[in-house]
């Protein structure tokens, strides 16, 4: 296999011959979404001990396409710039039904960007990078082969058992936070139960080392001439590797269809050739269905633990690093005492609103890609047939709506008319150029009033970053106005803008925000 999966080694706990001191974070699951969980706490000066019931990174590219939001998250955890330079990076992408092709897209983002729109890379390799990162920080301790096997809580902490290859122990936590994924051993600990809809629909998902002259593309075909009646999705990926997704149906045996055997023979018919080795494979079923709630008590449910998606539209680990962004500087303050533990209950509402949004797409999706008879499909192949000529239906053809970050419902922030949106609040406050540096390279981890075209006002209880009007910063944040006033939160969301701030006003606001009112 091309990647070499080199285990960590087992560390043997101080737990296991005398009890430890009471950690203020527990994490459970040292995949992105626990290591990203990490390095944010640290980067608040938290401290928090990971277990991990595995020694070494995913097996197979799982996760593959990383979002430009996903990219910025990643940069201020240090790796950033790490993927960029090892991954794919992609912005065009095919539709084609049958053997035609109907129209394709490019995302072709706006100049003034620090990150592209998309890049894929195994997770393997985000997993990697993270957990270097984590290795070395004197605030994260991870633990490999150490897995949980129960949790208990009370008012005022955790408890979590765990068994390691030489023995078991416990340890005692302020708070514990589950992001051991999809099949969640702390949510069943719990006795909680997903929400949603089991589509009745399998896919076989497939790597593949092969060299090829495909282009850095996303090409989707809806019932191609080599897989009839059915989907199929192209990647290409770092180290010659491609990812292959083949619809299969639900009558399908799903042990008969994983086997080598019957693998081979369907990525022939899609690459034309049998020249690849096959790297990992899996089959998975449609799910859109998430936790009733994310917070319960001293334990926080993270990613793919906390809610499920089809991975067409690559919301899957995109959406579970917002998770990250959203709790990290909350957790953190609750922690060191500088928030209530009410502040947490934001980061249940607006991560829930956003695993909602994840859901809506993802389902429809799911039945655009496999519609009932009658008339979604109907609907389905008109639409096609009406793409490859007419512009207006394209935006209607949804093979996976990409994943972009939600845009938070904070009702109570004042806004401005005619400001542009995409800078309103709720939203990630978007990159611009500064001279030689970025501008969220200034913003990120603390509360910021960020000024443009004006001198901040005197004696806030936060810091403030005066920039200059710029054409990509008018563009992004001022529309018309000359000048303006934002509150951006530690996670780089918009919390307000003003064109004028009264005396106090913002400092209210912020107040709020810590006491978790807004």
């Amino acid at each position: 296999m091309p990647y070499d999966y080199k285990p960590f080694p087992f560390v043997t706990p101080p737990g296991l011959t005398a009890p430890e001191p009471r950690h203020p974070v527990v994490i459970v699951g040292a995949g992105p979404i626990g290591l990203a969980a990490a390095l944010e706490l640290a980067n608040h000066g938290v401290r928090s001990v990971v277990l991990d019931d595995n020694n070494v990174v995913s097996v197979g590219s799982r996760a593959i396409c990383w979002s430009k939001r996903s990219l910025e998250i990643l940069d201020r955890l240090g790796v950033g710039a790490a993927c960029v330079e090892k991954g794919v990076v992609w912005k065009v992408g095919r539709t084609y039904h049958r053997d035609r092709e109907v129209f394709n897209f490019d995302l072709l983002p706006e100049p003034g960007h620090r990150m592209p729109a998309f890049v894929n890379l195994q997770q393997y390799y985000v997993e990697e990078y993270l957990a270097a990162k984590a290795l070395a920080s004197d605030l994260i301790d991870l633990r490999f082969k150490n897995r949980v096997t129960g949790v208990s809580q009370a008012a005022d902490g955790a408890r979590v058992e765990i068994e390691t290859p030489e023995g078991s122990y416990t340890l005692e936590a302020g708070y514990v936070l589950a992001c051991d994924g999809a099949k969640s051993p702390i949510r069943a600990m719990l006795g909680l139960e997903f929400q949603g809809v089991l589509f009745e629909e399998r896919f076989l998902i497939a790597d593949i080392e092969m060299e090829a002259d495909f282009p850095s593309e996303r090409r989707f075909w809806f019932e191609p001439e080599f897989h009839q009646g059915q989907s199929a999705l192209l990647h290409k990926q770092p180290d010659n590797i491609y990812r292959i997704d083949l619809q299969l149906g639900w009558d399908t045996d799903p042990a008969e269809e994983n086997r080598p055997e019957k693998i081979i023979p369907r990525i022939e018919k899609v690459v034309g050739h049998g020249r690849f080795k096959l790297d990992w494979h899996s089959i998975y079923t449609f799910q859109c269905r998430r936790l009733d709630r994310f917070v319960h008590g001293r334990v926080i449910f993270v990613g793919d633990s906390a809610h499920v998606v089809s991975p067409f539209g690559a919301r899957g680990g995109n959406g579970g690093l917002q998770d990250v962004d959203a709790l990290g500087w909350r957790l953190a303050a609750v922690v060191k005492g500088a928030a209530p533990a009410a502040i947490l209950q934001r980061y249940d509402l607006e991560r829930c609103h956003g695993a909602d949004e994840n859901i809506l797409n993802s389902s429809r999706s799911t039945r655009f890609m496999s519609p009932s008879d009658g008339a979604e499909r109907w609907f389905r192949d008109a639409t096609l047939a009406l793409a490859g000529h007419a512009e207006f239906a394209r935006p209607m053809v949804n093979s996976g709506r990409l994943s972009v970050p939600c845009v938070y419902p904070l009702s109570d922030a004042p806004d401005v008319a005619g400001m542009p949106l995409s800078a309103r609040p709720g939203a990630v406050a978007p990159d611009a150029p500064l001279g030689n540096d970025w501008l969220l390279s200034g913003l990120g981890g603390e509360m910021v009033v960020l000024a443009i075209g004006k001198p901040a006002p005197e004696g806030l209880v936060v810091r403030a970053v005066e920039v200059a009007v710029m054409p990509e910063v008018k563009a992004r944040y001022l529309g018309d106005a000359d000048s303006a006033l934002y509150l951006i939160r530690p996670d780089q969301i918009v919390a307000a803008r003003w064109e004028r701030a009264e005396d106090g006003v913002i400092d209210a606001l912020v107040a709020a925000i810590w006491e978790g009112r807004a």
